[in-house]
């Protein structure tokens, strides 16, 4: 079973179907890691809105160090790179620090302190 270079018309029917297979895999997973970033994104906004009520600042730091060892001892466990697995959240992590900043000027009127 070999994939040739001159096109998808000489591939292996077998083969065909097989990528076919894993690439439908990949689409459903690609669905739930979106369908799960939009619930942990609802869950930060509401976050965010306590805190603006509060006037805490936007960025935990203690915080976010705590859950970036958790996420790259998960990712130990799972045989996903710990620095990949660092990476992604610490991009998500300022996406959401960026939502917090914004929730609480709309909500005090005005930007509030952050931290780190």
């Amino acid at each position: 079973m070999t994939i040739s270079n001159t096109g998808t018309g000489d591939v292996d029917p077998a083969v065909r179907q097989e990528l076919e297979r894993l690439r439908d895999s990949i689409d459903n997973i690609d669905a739930a890691v979106v369908h799960m970033l939009a619930e942990r994104f609802k869950c930060t906004q509401q976050v965010g809105r306590l805190k603006a009520r509060h006037q805490l600042p936007p960025a935990d730091p203690a915080r976010e160090a705590r859950q970036i060892e958790r996420l790259r001892r998960l990712a130990e466990n799972a045989k996903l790179d710990p620095a990949f697995a660092e990476k992604f959240l610490n991009f998500i992590i300022a996406e959401v620090i960026r939502h917090h900043e914004s929730i609480a000027e709309d909500t005090v009127g005005g930007p509030t302190a952050t931290t780190g």
